[in-house]
């Protein structure tokens, strides 16, 4: 039997795989989303916490996660809609509206001193910002042993604009066009939509990209009357006893305003908003009647903007972008290995363990939220083997 153009009987691995990661403890609860053909299939497994209510309140469809760095492709939609209305440009420097970060300087050395500085030999554009290729971004290093990698992680973010001043009197790393860096883009693409829109970011996404796609419960912030489905998150390690460490709950970080409303993470959703969000891309930039992209500006997003040189010096190890490149705040599939998403994919995950992939070429949105940070790293066999299962299931 196939529904969807999945086999029934095949998607019962799917939840089998999710079954066993929270009888294992791992997690508390699972929801994952898998929609193809018009068909939607969801299975949610475990509960919202480990502990006190959450204990007892199922996952859900609705269940509220945060979303981490799956912010990314929704703060990127949000820029290309200014860059529709003709509000921005894509290859405009950003320096009217983000004076900070006019005639940068770059460290000539990218592990030396932050005094031993060059002049950058151009503006920063939008499409930077977009691509992650402006210039600074994530340093992964030792404390103590990268400057620049010290610097960038003590700035802080106490409001956007002083973040934006802080991160602007540093140096750049690199000159912009030269690499991919993680992280950084995503957060000045925040700043300059507020800026751009003479508002905040989170008006600006939910105007632009939430209320019409009846994204209800996306946003920076959770209020009172939703808290009750709010899952609780938790910290990779567990505590020396073998507990699991909660990181945040339902009343912490997500349940009051932040100064900071951070493009690069900051958002909570549910598995059927971002299905919502997902499902308007894969249809070319609409859902349920409600347009916000063009067709055009989705295939711009989802496409590889890196060049080969670009990729051969990026990456957070070496060879990290032989398989994938990147579009506007997410990453897009250049090459297929295993059973998974297809040449043409595109998507992103969060550090909660949340992660999304729309697969144009199998019409396939798949979807996971949890919350337990870096739940899909490198180290977990989790995301190989759920991709698998999915992947399995395709049948026609």
């Amino acid at each position: 039997m196939t529904t969807g153009g999945f086999s029934s009987t095949r998607l019962g691995r799917v939840r089998a795989l999710l079954e066993r990661h929270v009888h294992a403890g791992f997690v508390p609860g699972v929801v994952a989303v898998l929609a193809r053909h018009g068909e939607v299939h969801i299975d949610a497994v475990g509960t919202l916490a480990f502990e006190g209510a959450g204990s007892r309140t199922p996952m859900a469809p609705d269940t509220i996660c945060r979303i981490a760095s799956m912010t990314k492709p929704i703060v990127a939609a949000c820029a290309m809609t200014l860059v529709e209305d003709g509000t921005l440009r894509l290859d405009d420097p950003v320096d009217d509206l983000l004076p900070e970060l006019a005639e940068m300087t770059v460290l000539a050395d990218p592990h030396g001193p932050l005094h031993d500085t060059v002049p950058a030999t151009r503006p920063i554009t939008l499409r930077d910002l977009l691509a992650f290729t402006l210039g600074t971004g994530m340093v992964p290093a030792e404390p103590g042993t990268v400057p620049i990698a010290d610097a960038l992680a003590a700035h802080g973010a106490p409001s956007p604009d002083e973040w934006l001043r802080r991160l602007g009197a540093l140096p750049l790393v690199h000159q912009p066009g030269e690499r991919w860096m993680y992280e950084t883009g995503a957060n000045v693409t925040g700043v300059l939509i507020a800026r751009a829109t003479g508002g905040s970011l989170g008006a600006a996404v939910r105007e632009r990209i939430c209320a019409p796609l009846g994204m209800q419960d996306t946003a920076f912030s959770v209020d009172g009357a939703r808290r009750g489905r709010v899952a609780t998150a938790y910290a990779h390690d567990p505590a020396a006893a073998g507990a699991p460490v909660v990181e945040d709950g339902p009343d912490g970080r997500w349940s009051r305003p932040p100064a900071f409303e951070a493009g690069g993470g900051g958002l909570v959703s549910t598995a059927a908003d971002y299905l919502a969000f997902a499902s308007a891309l894969l249809a070319g930039g609409a859902h349920r009647g409600a347009r916000v992209l063009s067709r055009p500006a989705v295939t711009l997003m989802t496409g590889d903007h890196l060049t080969p040189a670009q990729k051969a010096v990026s990456g957070f190890w070496p060879g990290y972008f032989d398989t994938m490149g990147w579009g506007f705040g997410m990453s897009v599939r250049t090459r297929r290995t295993q059973l998974g998403p297809s040449v043409g994919s595109y998507g992103w995950p969060g550090k909660y363990g949340t992660a999304w992939y729309n697969d144009p070429a199998e019409d396939l949105t798949a979807i996971v939220l949890m919350q337990r940070a870096h739940a899909g790293d490198q180290r977990l066999p989790l995301w190989h083997d759920f991709w698998t299962a999915v992947y399995q299931a395709i049948d026609d």
